[in-house]
């Protein structure tokens, strides 16, 4: 989900402060050709590619090296939300070759028919993925994806000023006076909505309106102690000292503690006790897309275990991608903030298409930022 880069990590925080439908349509047959090489066929081609994704979530040096290598330009346009992508597609406002969402929002793709089934005759790279990363409950039959990072939802600290941090969101929903009025939360409705359901010990796909009732009562009695509601800018805050805590996504919290990269060693990422989101984000071709054998050709392309251990390197989360695994840095790789001990997994959940129930979310954020006055 998600944003920015990095390249060394120094610090683990004491073991990351934590106790813890409808068918899609078919790919036409007619583009689909087999693989040789990392280009395919050059004569199926397009000029141009349109990717659609998160702010600072591919290595640039990659579009160059697939222009380069394939003569196919990768032009590049970024959202912010998995509901910002879902909007744009429902409008069919763009025309858009390789799509990245989020887990949860792959089953409701899937269910409105937005997303293709790919050819796994060109994507001749899926084996480069582990068990724990195909096959997830929103693509069972890994027929409409292509895993492409991970991550989770946690929080930053800011050391410097919160010196003892303790691996709870109560530090966010119950914040010490020198954090009030300095905590950003994400401006995401299911990753926020979702954390202060962990709080108050529900689940995070929890669909009782009692529950989502508490949740919203809580953001709203929380909101006087926060800055910024912010999914992209959001360790610009912390970076500069205009927030202590943060709640965001792992690659924002670790660059913000990277001083090579502009961020600060003061400020560490802390994954609640209570358990935090665990998300996966996907390569996907929209539904319409002009150039599908180009698209499957360029996520062929990143899925390439020395492709994708440079971009996991210049991204900053997880890769999926195991077979790249041995060609990231050692260090990036024993960083638990990245790949989470299997202890910790047990603590993570999931964010799931919640049916129907998902008007209720919308009701509940819209009451909660109408009460705010965001």
């Amino acid at each position: 989900m998600k944003t920015k880069r990095w390249l060394t990590v120094s610090w683990v925080l004491a073991g990351l402060l934590t106790a813890c439908g409808a068918a899609a349509t078919e790919v036409p047959q007619e583009t689909a050709a087999p693989v040789a090489g990392r280009c395919g066929d050059p004569a199926m081609l397009a000029d141009e590619l349109h990717l659609y994704t998160w702010v600072e979530y591919i290595d640039p040096d990659l579009k160059d090296q697939f222009e380069a290598e394939c003569g196919v330009r990768v032009v590049e346009d970024n959202y912010d939300s998995n509901e910002t992508l879902l909007a744009k597609l429902q409008a069919g406002g763009a025309s858009y070759d390789v799509i990245v969402p989020s887990d949860y929002m792959v089953q409701i793709l899937v269910s409105e028919s937005l997303i293709e089934a790919l050819d796994f005759s060109v994507i001749t790279n899926l084996s480069n993925f582990g068990e724990a990363f195909t096959h997830q409950y929103f693509d069972p039959e890994q027929r409409y994806t292509v895993p492409y990072f991970f991550g989770t939802s946690g929080f930053a600290v800011d050391t410097s000023v919160i010196p003892d941090p303790q691996p709870t969101w109560s530090m966010l929903f119950e914040p010490a006076e020198e954090a009030c009025g300095k905590i950003s939360m994400l401006d995401d409705q299911r990753e926020t909505i979702g954390a202060a359901l962990m709080f108050l010990g529900y689940g995070i796909n929890d669909t009782d309106p009692d529950h989502l009732e508490e949740a919203k009562q809580l953001l709203i009695q929380q909101a006087d102690c926060v800055r910024a509601y912010d999914s992209q800018t959001n360790d610009d805050l912390i970076v500069q000292g205009e927030t202590v805590l943060g709640h965001m996504w792992t690659g924002d919290a670790i660059l913000a503690g990277l001083p090579d990269y502009g961020g600060r060693e003061e400020i560490v990422y802390v994954i609640p006790s209570e358990g935090c989101t665990i998300w996966q984000d996907n390569l996907a071709i929209p539904v319409g897309a002009p150039n599908p054998y180009t698209a499957m050709i360029f996520i062929n392309f990143l899925s390439d275990p020395e492709v994708a251990a440079q971009n996991a390197e210049y991204v900053g989360y997880g890769s999926p991608n195991v077979a790249a695994h041995e060609l990231i840095d050692p260090e990036i790789m024993a960083n638990e903030g990245i790949y989470p001990s299997a202890e910790v997994m047990t603590g993570l959940q999931w964010i799931e298409d919640v049916g129907d129930a998902l008007s209720l979310y919308d009701r509940v954020w819209t009451e909660f930022k109408a009460a705010i006055g965001g």
